[in-house]
């Protein structure tokens, strides 16, 4: 008599595993999200092995050699700076985006320049057919031979190709669509997420080949599946941008070969992903000269200084409660530093609805932003304009107090690159340093001596 297959059931939002049906996850309190799946037999697990079939074993870590592989530098300076340095091999990398916002063009134009540089690589598409991503890679530039295409969807015929081909870099677009034979659930379940990303991490990790993983993303803007997927692989990167804008930012927010602060900024054209030298100046470019409700603040995004407009629009509340909105800022630390400039500066703001955004579409959330969101709150509720050649800095107490900020130096010095010639920064920030030729330093101790020196 045959052996009846054992089931459980899983939650396909957050993994959650019950010997038994349950309407609502315990865990994440999603309603109907639990699916039968069928237990596997593990009697017949694999071990980790290398192409050589040797097999790992314990050693002692006063005997471990490391390997001094150094990183692969790409041709793209952007892509190198957030992953801390250049490609690591054996590393496993995931990207994250929303659908169309450029993945798969990024990952291509990187495999196309590895493969310029010397090493080989396999490109595995389950989304796509292999006349689809030629057509693709002659609009981006030039094609190498040592650029191998593979659309499957079969996790073992995958693993069977990279121990056949011996690549030294793997991309698989996308986790979501690829499945192991042995898990009965559909693709891109939690079940099969889970499984092939496994089998990925096992083939990196064994044979030294780092492989890059596009995953899709939920309309919460996470990447969908479960979330230890982002814990198994070593670097999680989010490619963010607006589909009716060409720049797009390329964010880490794990990385355990560098640093998690660093962004890149592309543009994009029909030729591909373009780098943006100087994103400063893209993004002050359209500025108006004497619109209110304006000021600049440098921010640092890692080890990068970035000029960036924030702009605010404040007006009377027309009936019921005034209203707040952000885009690009943190909305509890806009009504924060509202609340601080209507009790310490003396402006009556519950009134007023506002409006604020930072322009480009970047996304700033540092103290170091603090003084510039208040002086622009400030220039729209008096209507008086700041001046076109100065600058901002300095994070806000709830006392009303200015407070110091990290890397000041950078940031003037990215101030006076630009042709500014004043910045108003905390005055504790002084000494240590020289300030650049042609530039004025404001120093300034509490919000409302700020605001009139600014305004008067």
């Amino acid at each position: 008599m045959a052996k009846k297959a054992k089931v459980q059931f899983e939650c396909q939002h957050c993994g959650y595993i019950s010997p038994r049906y349950l309407g609502k996850c315990p865990q994440c309190n999603s309603w109907n999200s639990l699916v039968e799946v069928k237990i596997q037999d593990t009697t017949d697990r694999r071990v980790r092995t290398t192409w050589t079939g040797e097999k790992t074993k314990p050693t002692k870590l006063a005997e471990v050699v490391p390997k001094k592989e150094p990183r692969v530098a790409t041709k793209l300076e952007e892509l190198n700076r957030v992953l801390g340095g250049g490609v690591v091999p054996g590393s496993l990398v995931l990207i994250g985006g929303d659908p169309g916002i450029g993945k798969s063009t990024l990952l291509l134009q990187v495999s196309q320049q590895l493969a310029e540089i010397g090493g080989k690589v396999l490109y595995v598409s389950g989304e796509e057919s292999a006349e689809q991503i030629k057509m693709r890679a002659q609009r981006l530039g030039s094609i190498d031979t040592e650029f191998y295409l593979y659309a499957e969807t079969d996790m073992h015929e995958i693993a069977q190709s990279i121990q056949e081909l011996k690549p030294d870099y793997v991309i698989i677009d996308s986790i979501q669509t690829m499945t192991q034979p042995d898990v009965t659930s559909v693709a891109g379940s939690v079940s099969q997420v889970r499984e092939t990303t496994a089998e990925l991490l096992k083939i990196a990790k064994s044979n030294g080949i780092a492989i890059f993983i596009v995953g899709h993303v939920t309309k919460e803007g996470s990447i969908a599946g479960p979330r230890m997927l982002e814990h198994m692989v070593d670097t999680v990167l989010y490619f963010e941008g607006e589909k009716h804008h060409s720049f797009r930012i390329l964010r880490a927010v794990k990385n355990r070969f560098g640093s998690t602060n660093e962004i890149g900024i592309f543009e994009m054209r029909s030729d591909g992903l373009h780098e943006v030298a100087n994103p400063s100046q893209v993004f002050l470019e359209e500025r108006l000269a004497g619109a209110t409700g304006s000021a600049i603040v440098v921010a640092m995004e890692g080890s990068r200084p970035i000029l960036v407009e924030i702009q605010a629009l404040v007006t009377p509340a027309m009936f019921g409660n005034a209203k707040r909105t952000t885009t690009g800022l943190d909305f509890n630390r806009v009504s924060l530093i509202m609340a601080v400039l209507e009790k310490r500066a003396g402006l009556l703001l519950q009134n007023q609805d506002a409006y604020l955004k930072a322009a480009g579409g970047v996304k700033l959330n540092e103290p170091a932003i603090d003084l510039a969101i208040a002086v622009a709150i400030a220039s729209s509720y008096k209507e008086k304009g700041t001046e076109p050649t100065e600058c901002f800095i300095g994070e806000i107490g709830l006392t009303g107090e200015i407070r110091r900020v990290n890397s000041i130096e950078q940031r003037v010095k990215e101030v006076q690159k630009l042709g500014f010639t004043k910045v108003y920064l905390p005055k504790n920030n002084l000494g240590g340093w020289t300030a650049p030729e042609g530039i004025q330093i404001v120093p300034v101790s509490t919000l409302s001596e700020t605001l009139k020196k600014v305004f008067g």
